[in-house]
């Protein structure tokens, strides 16, 4: 009807009038158009002009992105009317809100951009529905920016207003979404030269920090502070190789195959930042490995909630301050073992030198137990010599006489009857279902010619206190002690050999009379004794000589038992035997002999009887050893004048 009338209307009018009128209502009509386009140029200008403003007014301010985004508010508000407005960050391929829209977790939580990307196909905004419920926040428009590559670096989230949607329907609006995501493009990498400058500064001042000190304790106390002063609310944990030195005051914990959990051990391994989520705790564990230039010396394991985005640059700093830390752990370890390596040697060398000097066995060991405390500092320490049966030998510490105490030494001869290696144990609880006391156990064999004589075995109740290379070190040392040990047994030995008479075992002549003269110089008093078997010349031609040697041997054994420790019984010469008691008064020396004048005719086959001498000496009386020896051997002469098998005591009164 409306073109009927118009029709009706242009009657009369000639062809030219008409085509006139046309052209005016077109023109008319273009102008209408210019006029809009122009008022939304006006308009868009206005609006850049506006976002360049934000962008100049946070430009490396703050190095924060909430400034900026608060400031792009306004300017929604502004123009669009908008009164809600929220921007997620993109990183890792996932939009994340902001701090300040923290509180809208629950309803706006981070989203994966893989599953909202069909949504920005034809168009950079949308309002279809992301999250999971209906709420608030569905209703609200989401706009998708990118950047020249068109891949995306955030998404604004406003609620949709008249003059938005009006705003959407103009050409303009791909000019609006590029000029947004420009100001989010330069606003991002501002921030993001301002915090890497924050952060190469802080890292910068780690470093010379590290570059400064050796000492391990201060190099991880610096990783912690620079965590915590990086990332206030990330909570810190260092796992440590257990090579490292322990003597810090700083929290760790030791690394350990069996019980970390895989992800851990995978960063360990593998060198790489790994993540896992631990749910008992609900949190996201984060393993960033420590490493130097030669190895890797544990893990830096960030705790953060299970819904925390560790983003690119967290992790890049992450990774420079782990390997900062790796790399000065390294330096402070190749120093401390440069010099450590120096006290070694000095400590081995000092070793076998004192070793190898004319020193008992006993002051042998006693040196040896002395060097292994100052190296070590082990809480026990046990020396085992075997000859037909493993025996404690001096130096050891009593607790190795304890149930417990033979435990470890049956542990660690078992394992040297089956192999000839050293035995290093970090943990002995995880060996057995049993919990004994000491945990860490070194054990090294003494050798001569490859032949193992005995073992060395140190002690401590901390799991994996000994080190590597403290048992390296350990086994060096009992190495080069071994020969001066076997040295020392072997001279011991021959001494022994020496020392003794080789058909009845007692002590010889020449050891008696430095024993004696010895004593008579440190002792109170003391008591000589001269034996005599009477009638072995008849024995000898009668049974032979062979049965005379045993008759010695039989003798010499109930003498042996007869002194025991109170004294030494020594072969005089021929069938004369000696006794030396030190310590001991004349009467108890009498009644000890009276007891051998009894005992020896009833355990001697053939039967055979003694003569015995006695005489004593105490302090303040003017004789020497050979004064002694000769009233000895005159009570023995006058027992063998009294008719044999009694004895016969000479007074150092008689004497004078």
């Amino acid at each position: 009807m409306k073109y009927k009338k118009q029709l009706t209307n242009l009657k009369g009018y000639s062809q030219i009038e008409l085509q006139l009128k046309c052209d005016k209502s077109i023109k008319f009509a273009l102008r209408k158009l210019r006029g809009v386009r122009m008022k939304n140029n006006a308009i868009m200008t206005h609006l850049k002009g506006r976002i360049l403003d934000v962008y100049n007014e946070n430009l490396l301010v703050n190095g924060t992105t909430i400034k900026w985004f608060s400031d792009l508010k306004v300017i929604l508000s502004e123009f669009f009317g908008v009164e809600i407005a929220h921007y997620l960050i993109f990183d890792v391929d996932s939009f994340r809100p902001l701090r300040e829209n923290y509180a809208y977790a629950i309803n706006m939580p981070t989203i994966k951009w893989e599953d909202i990307e069909a949504f920005f196909v034809e168009k950079n905004f949308t309002e279809t529905l992301f999250w999971n419920s209906e709420n608030d926040m569905n209703k609200l428009v989401k706009i998708l920016l990118k950047d020249q590559d068109d891949k995306p670096i955030g998404l604004l989230v406003m609620d949709s207003t008249l003059k938005w949607k009006e705003f959407s329907e103009t050409e303009n609006i791909e000019d609006f979404v590029c000029t947004i995501s420009k100001l989010v493009k330069i606003v991002r990498q501002s921030i993001r030269l301002v915090q890497q400058e924050n952060q190469y500064r802080h890292l910068f001042s780690v470093t010379k920090t590290f570059n400064s000190t050796l000492d391990s304790g201060e190099i991880l106390n610096g990783t912690l502070f620079a965590i915590n002063n990086a990332f206030p609310q990330i909570d810190p944990t260092l796992i440590l190789s257990n090579d490292q030195d322990r003597k810090t005051s700083i929290p760790y914990k030791l690394f350990d195959y069996t019980s970390e959990r895989p992800a851990t051990v995978d960063a360990y391994v593998s060198g790489e930042i790994t993540t896992e989520i631990e749910e008992d705790l609900k949190v996201r564990l984060i393993n960033v490995p420590i490493k130097g230039k030669q190895g890797i010396y544990g893990i830096l394991q960030l705790s953060v909630p299970t819904d925390y985005i560790f983003s690119t640059r967290q992790k890049e700093f992450a990774t420079s301050l782990a390997e900062t830390t790796g790399n000065a752990l390294e330096n402070a370890k190749l120093y401390i073992q440069s010099h450590k390596l120096v006290s070694d040697l000095q400590l081995i060398n000092e070793t076998s030198h004192t070793l190898n000097t004319n020193i008992s066995l006993d002051e042998m060991l006693v040196f040896l137990r002395n060097q292994l405390i100052k190296s070590f500092m082990p809480e026990q320490i046990c020396f085992v010599m075997e000859k037909d049966e493993y025996k404690i030998i001096g130096a050891s510490n009593d607790y190795f006489h304890t149930d417990e105490g033979q435990l470890y030494i049956q542990h660690v001869a078992n394992h040297f009857n089956k192999v000839k290696e050293p035995l290093f144990i970090a943990d002995f609880n995880r060996l057995t279902k049993l919990k004994y006391g000491y945990r860490s156990l070194i054990a090294v064999p003494l050798k001569e010619q490859n032949t193992i004589t005995g073992f060395s075995i140190v002690l401590h109740k901390e799991p994996y206190y000994f080190s590597f290379d403290a048992f390296k070190l350990m086994q060096s040392l009992i190495q080069h002690s071994s020969l001066a040990i076997s040295n020392s047994a072997l001279r011991n030995k021959l001494q022994e050999m020496v020392n003794r008479d080789h058909l009845t075992n007692l002590f010889a002549r020449n050891y008696l009379d430095k024993y004696v003269e010895s004593s008579m110089k440190v002792d109170d008093r003391g008591v000589f004794v001269l034996i005599d078997i009477d009638d072995f010349k008849q024995v000898n031609d009668q049974y032979g000589h062979q049965i005379g040697d045993e008759i010695l041997k039989q003798i010499a054994s109930i003498i042996e038992k007869k002194v025991g420790d109170k004294g030494i019984g020594a072969r005089w010469g021929g069938e004369e035997l000696a006794l030396y008691y030190a310590q001991m008064p004349l009467e108890e020396g009498i009644k000890n002999c009276s007891q051998l004048l009894v005992t020896i005719p009833l355990e001697t086959n053939p039967s055979v009887t003694v003569s015995i001498g006695i005489s004593s000496w105490k302090q303040g009386d003017q004789i020497d050893y050979r004064d002694l020896f000769h009233q000895t051997d005159i009570a023995l002469y006058k027992a063998k004048n009294k008719g044999k098998n009694q004895l016969s005591v000479m007074e150092v009164s008689q004497l004078s």
